[in-house]
């Protein structure tokens, strides 16, 4: 019985690869199909980006109705050269980013995105658009000054992110009490600013840029914590889209070479130490 299904299976899937022949589905052209992704964003001059909505990397500003922030900067620099110059958001929570990119909802994604190995196997990443580190983050007066006085208390970290991933190994290895999960960054400030938590691990930019504009924000940075990894940020583009991949990384070279990138990062804070060099910013994709 069992070698009758599968005989049955494989006279059917023989059957079905006849009549996708017949009319012109092959995979290979059903690849080809979705690879029109560059060409299509040219026509309309529109690029769809995948966004959490965090500042301050992708954004929408409330004044001016725009996607903006670093990566969104980059990304419409890099548009006015390629040939499309409107950025236009699609809004999802951070750890469904590479998700909603590979069903299509996305051409790029574009928010202070970690290159990893593990983000690797699911879609291209471009070279390098600059990188930095992580910091802890707790609330003024609390005595927490170095790493080590966080072995009994309880931290916070947002889904989806490399820093998640450090605070759950730190809780393995009883270096922390407590992890408390959080969906945004936004969250997870106002979590230690109110004692929800007693540290957060965030990216710095972050830190930086929401203490610089938010004054309820009663927090500080761990001058003595040393940053666990110093991460390579970069855009996502589906494997389906290998054109556009090519086209981002040649007007963001073009940008590093010309001084246009830094000029970017220093409009946000970030500094020469933060810039990554076209030779030392290549990304290796598996495929």
């Amino acid at each position: 019985m069992k070698k009758g299904k599968t005989l049955l299976f494989g006279l059917s899937i023989a059957f079905l690869s006849i009549l996708l022949a017949a009319c012109g589905g092959s995979s290979e052209e059903a690849s080809q199909e979705k690879g029109n992704a560059l060409e299509e964003i040219k026509k309309t001059k529109t690029i769809t980006v995948a966004t959490q909505n965090d500042a301050p990397f992708a954004y929408m500003d409330e004044g001016t109705k725009e996607l903006t922030g670093i990566d969104a900067d980059i990304l419409r620099e890099i548009g006015k050269r390629a040939g499309f110059e409107t950025l236009e958001m699609k809004q999802f929570a951070f750890e469904n980013l590479l998700l909603e990119l590979n069903k299509g909802n996305a051409d790029i994604v574009a928010d202070g995105m970690y290159i990893r190995d593990a983000r690797l196997e699911i879609a291209y990443f471009s070279d390098v658009w600059y990188e930095y580190g992580d910091t802890i983050i707790t609330k003024k007066g609390s005595g927490l000054t170095s790493f080590d006085d966080l072995k009994d208390k309880t931290i916070g970290a947002q889904k989806g992110t490399a820093f998640y991933d450090f605070a759950l190994a730190w809780k393995e290895e009883g270096k922390v009490k407590e992890v408390v999960t959080f969906g945004k960054t936004t969250e997870l400030m106002l979590g230690v600013n109110t004692g929800k938590v007693d540290a957060i691990i965030v990216e710095l930019p972050i830190a930086s840029y929401l203490m610089k504009t938010d004054n309820s924000l009663n927090v500080e940075i761990m001058e003595s914590y040393v940053p666990k990894e110093k991460g390579r940020i970069a855009s996502a583009i589906s494997f389906d889209n290998k054109e556009l991949l090519d086209e981002v990384n040649k007007y963001l070279n073009e940008m590093k070479e010309d001084g246009t990138l830094l000029t970017i990062l220093e409009k946000y804070g970030l500094t020469e130490e933060n810039f990554v060099s076209v030779e030392d910013g290549k990304t290796e994709n598996i495929k």
